[in-house]
């Protein structure tokens, strides 16, 4: 196993907290946004290995704020890559870091009065482009 770069491991951090800012952003609030953070840092804390690594070393992401739009064309390409990237140089790790993804972003919908449709669509959007490179 190659160890990850440090814009590779931006790249999962991206794609990780990009999710989950994605859902967070699909049903605004700002009471809601705490309470979903705190349930995605739980499901981010829960990676291990590589993946732990990348989530919680470096830099945090620049993620855009201004549009759902911007997150999206950020955040959707950087999961593929993530998963493109784990697949080269730890593929006992692509399980993993799709997990941890998915598991945080469905946290964050579920944390505020459960999933609104936004939410729903938000998450399928991440479901498949953390299967696009599969």
């Amino acid at each position: 196993m190659e160890p990850l770069t440090a814009d590779e491991r931006l790249i999962l951090k991206t794609g990780a907290f990009g999710a989950v800012f994605l859902v967070s952003n699909a049903e605004p609030g700002m009471l809601a946004l705490v309470r979903e953070s705190f349930a995605a840092s739980d499901a981010l804390a829960g990676a291990s290995g590589v993946v732990k690594e990348a989530l919680t070393t470096g830099p945090l992401p620049e993620l855009p704020r201004d549009s759902a739009l911007e997150i999206e064309a950020m955040v959707l390409p950087a999961l593929g890559r993530a998963v493109e990237i784990l697949r080269a140089k730890s593929p006992g790790d692509v399980e993993a870091y799709r997990s941890v993804v998915l598991t945080a972003a469905d946290r964050v919908a579920q944390a505020h009065r459960g999933m609104s449709p936004a939410e729903a669509t938000a998450l399928d959007k991440i479901r498949n482009a953390l299967a696009a490179s599969a």
